[in-house]
């Protein structure tokens, strides 16, 4: 567990992180979480006195990242923009997130569709779970679901899926 004060920050103007509340991690402290790691891990520990678990890590360049907070958890800190936090972290290596069960029955009609949704990297599948899971009706979870398998009939990335009726 590597332990480390850092300070809210929030960014100005940054594409589509503009607005985000994050922590920087410098590549010293990022190495001895996960050494020689440049891509995106998960996280558990502390953040001052609240418990996390499963947080990403967003790589910066250079061997940098960043956590980015919600706002709900800015809230349990009690702590915005400027504030100090005491940081205890380590690499959680058992995060995982797992199929919804309507989720996998769905795709499992076609093998083509598990196999497309199997195929995609751990983090696209995550977007679509997570997604799917801040349903707050049945209604919204049931056209998702049928999204879902519709992107993923004809191939597409979540990135894609969401664009699509947008134009």
């Amino acid at each position: 567990m590597i332990t480390f004060k850092a300070e809210i920050e929030r960014f100005a103007e940054m594409g589509e992180k503009t607005g985000w509340s994050y922590v920087f991690i410098p590549g010293t402290i990022a190495n001895e979480i996960k050494p020689d790691c440049k891509k995106s891990f998960r996280v558990k520990g502390r953040i001052d006195h609240v418990e996390i678990v499963g947080m990403a890590t967003v790589p910066m360049g250079e061997g940098d990242f960043i956590i980015a907070l919600k706002a709900s958890l800015r809230k349990q800190l009690r702590k915005e923009k400027g504030a100090i936090v005491e940081l205890q972290l380590e690499e959680d290596k058992d995060f995982k997130i797992e199929i919804p069960e309507d989720l996998e029955l769905c795709l499992s009609d076609e093998p083509h569709l598990m196999e497309g949704f199997m195929k995609l990297p751990m983090s696209h599948r995550n977007w679509y779970i997570n997604w799917l899971n801040s349903a707050k009706t049945e209604p919204t979870r049931t056209k998702r679901l049928v999204k879902i398998v519709s992107a993923m009939d004809r191939g597409m990335t979540f990135s894609e899926m969401m664009r699509e009726g947008k134009e």
